[in-house]
């Protein structure tokens, strides 16, 4: 890992833009580039941590504001499991950080005009949860 021995700063910035663009439709992840950052400077964990899922969180919030923005060309009633989403709401942001899913359910929101509040929290939580774990298991070796 020699080539990624950058200084903290540098790789906190890094991993900031990373975590935001892993989270838009550009293909990417970022709990690699985390998990590698962790093993260079593991005294940084909690603001790695923070900065990660902020990033990650921006990101999916970017994906919500595009999905507000199309046009609501067919009714919910119409919507394949349609009841689901308007039963579940918001919360299924939790899931906002799979892969491929998670900018999906983001999207869905925005074009499901969900609250931007409830979305951000439950987007940021699962997104959190997710980092964490990666964290947890980095600082473990």
């Amino acid at each position: 890992m020699e080539w990624l021995n950058v200084t903290a700063g540098q790789g906190l910035g890094g991993l900031l833009l990373a975590s935001f663009l892993a989270a838009t439709v550009l293909p990417g992840g970022s709990e690699a580039l985390l998990w590698a950052f962790l093993e260079l400077h593991p005294e940084e964990a909690s603001t790695a941590l923070l900065l990660a899922t902020l990033g990650n969180t921006a990101g999916g919030m970017t994906s919500w504001g595009c999905g507000a923005f199309l046009p609501r060309w067919r009714r919910l009633e119409t919507l394949p499991h349609g009841d689901r989403l308007r039963r579940w709401g918001s919360p299924l942001l939790l899931l906002s950080w799979l892969p491929l899913v998670g900018d999906a359910l983001c999207v869905a929101a925005g074009w499901l005009r969900l609250h931007w509040l409830p979305c951000c929290l439950f987007m940021a939580a699962g997104k959190f949860a997710r980092y964490w774990l990666i964290a947890r298991m980095a600082l473990a070796d």
